[in-house]
């Protein structure tokens, strides 16, 4: 099943996609939160919303399927051994001999989340001269929870979407915490919607992200399969529940792989008019314009 969030009417509102993604069944209620209610009531094991309308799904009405998360998103660095090894003389220089050790997190604040097709705003050169872009795989949780077992840590699964973990490199290096760089207004593109757990195993699909450089061709930069991961998924809900509890609609960012800009000999950093596209196999595809603020 794919769960979406559009603007319908000038108001946000969450409904169910269909087979061929071509309608969406409006649910009733408020859509400001996007699918959080929804997610909140599978995991109280309440029935199901009810469709109220049926319309026609316009790709550019996407919203995030959460469009204001109701904390921040928990994220992954140096999930990928290759992508572990493009950046080891940079992000992982401090770590670079500790990779299998224990996964590192950080986090995204809510408002870096925009819809699928939102443009990303480029702070300016005063601010950062340094923008990348990280491909990943989101795991939506439903049912919560505290210090979670690995063995049980699917059952906590209510889906999956698709990320843009944007990054200011220079910003994440100068503070030696990743929280600033990554968490800029729009640094964070989410959807197209979310594929639930029961029509989708996120543990083996295949991530990719393309750059098409403002007027030029459309690049292939990341290509790799989750079963690559160096922590798994039950791995990640098992550490970022250590001490710690998961609520439902928690979104866990997997990790890029290789293949970011930051990794290229030379460096590529994205631009005004650039276009990041990524896909997803089973979930879809997202696509966002970076953009000069000034613009």
């Amino acid at each position: 099943m794919r769960l979406a969030t559009v603007m319908h009417q000038g108001q946000p509102r969450a409904g169910r996609v269909s087979a061929d993604g071509r309608r969406i069944a409006l649910f009733a209620g408020d859509g400001t939160r996007g699918l959080q209610p929804w997610i909140e009531a599978d995991a109280n094991g309440a029935a199901g919303p009810k469709s109220v309308a049926e319309i026609d799904l316009v790709e550019r009405d996407l919203l995030a399927p959460l469009p204001r998360p109701r904390r921040n998103l928990w994220c992954v660095g140096r999930n990928y051994h290759a992508h572990a090894s493009e950046l080891s003389a940079s992000v992982f220089k401090d770590n670079a001999a500790k990779v299998d050790a224990w996964p590192i997190v950080f986090t995204k604040v809510p408002e870096t989340v925009v819809g699928p097709h939102a443009d990303v705003r480029l702070p300016g050169a005063a601010i950062t001269t340094q923008i990348d872009y990280e491909a990943e795989l989101a795991v939506v949780i439903g049912r919560g929870g505290r210090n979670i077992a690995r063995a049980d840590a699917m059952s906590h699964v209510f889906g999956y979407t698709i990320v843009n973990d944007v990054t200011a490199r220079d910003v994440q290096m100068r503070h030696q915490q990743w929280d600033l760089g990554k968490s800029f207004d729009t640094f964070c593109p989410m959807g197209p919607w979310i594929v639930t757990a029961d029509e989708l195993d996120g543990r083996d699909t295949r991530v990719r992200g393309w750059v098409t450089p403002a007027g030029g061709a459309s690049e292939l930069r990341q290509d790799g399969r989750t079963r690559d991961m160096i922590f798994d998924i039950p791995t990640l809900i098992e550490t970022c529940s250590r001490g710690i509890t998961l609520w439902p609609g928690d979104v866990i960012a997997t990790g890029t792989p290789a293949g970011v800009g930051m990794g290229l000999k030379p460096p590529r950093w994205l631009a005004h008019g650039d276009v990041v596209r990524i896909e997803i196999d089973g979930i879809g595809t997202i696509e966002n314009r970076f953009v000069e603020e000034s613009a």
